[in-house]
């Protein structure tokens, strides 16, 4: 296959899915069935397309970039009674990750990037509360203003997925540690998040001049790598407070505001 031919995706279900709902925040927990956090939604089969929207699912938040849409499309949630909102929290994959080497040159002109040019997780993370805020505050005023169930998503549900998901619970009040445990949820379902992106996400990645299939090789034995990752959102939430005081405040000056802050609360909290 060329990187001009898009790949076979094979649709499966979701394997990193959760609601949010039971989670402790200030005054009360999350309702559930208000938000649920998943890996990519553009690629489930029908059955669950279904099954969600027959539990209530009314909105989807797609966080993903617009060469991974480009290359999924929608999926069954198309046809749906689901509105669709695609809020990117990276224009593109190369320009999200801003690898840490300076090589340019794309998948066509030179070798593949190795993991070794990513950023850390946590500097990934810190990057979106600080660069991609408008979009962080656009995924919160959906959720507060949606009826019914609202998914947000990316492709493994973990980075991205995870940055909404603190930033929510931060606006509800929730402790650090809540957040973190959250976070942490999803190590356990990495390898079925591997599994089930594999038919599409070496496509996305080579556009983006990575090699995925080498990257994993790499990594396969790094659990050094894997401990390290998982403090990364406890030490973004710790790096957000010495640079701005609140964690918040890159999206206070992005429009977020204590009256979007009151509709969500009055949406999302139950005693």
């Amino acid at each position: 296959m060329t990187l001009t031919e898009l790949p076979a995706i094979t649709l499966s279900a979701p394997v990193n899915l959760r609601d949010l709902g039971g989670t402790s925040v200030a005054d009360g927990v999350i309702a559930p069935g208000f938000a649920l956090r998943s890996d990519d939604l553009a690629t489930i089969t029908d059955d669950a397309a279904d099954q969600l929207v027959s539990e209530g699912l009314r909105s989807v938040i797609d966080l993903r970039s617009r060469d991974e849409v480009a290359v999924t499309g929608r999926g069954p949630l198309l046809d749906r009674a689901v509105n669709y909102h695609h809020v990117p929290l990276m224009a593109t994959i190369s320009a999200g990750l801003k690898p840490k080497s300076d090589i340019a040159a794309v998948a066509a002109a030179a070798p593949l990037r190795s993991h070794t040019d990513l950023p850390s997780m946590h500097d990934m993370y810190v990057s979106r509360f600080e660069e991609a805020a408008g979009a962080i505050v656009t995924a919160l005023a959906i959720m507060a203003h949606s009826e019914g169930a609202t998914a947000f998503h990316c492709a493994a549900g973990k980075d991205r997925t995870g940055v909404i998901a603190a930033a929510l619970l931060l606006a509800l009040g929730a402790d650090d540690d809540t957040i973190v445990t959250d976070y942490r949820a999803t190590y356990p379902n990495l390898q079925a998040i591997s599994s089930r992106t594999a038919s599409y996400m070496s496509h996305v990645m080579a556009l983006a001049g990575y090699d995925l299939e080498a990257m994993r090789e790499q990594s396969a034995d790094a659990s050094e790598q894997v401990a390290r990752d998982e403090l990364a959102m406890a030490q973004t939430l710790e790096t957000l407070r010495d640079r701005h005081g609140d964690p918040l405040a890159p999206l206070y000056a992005a429009g977020l505001s204590n009256s979007l802050i009151d509709t969500l609360r009055q949406r999302a909290v139950v005693a």
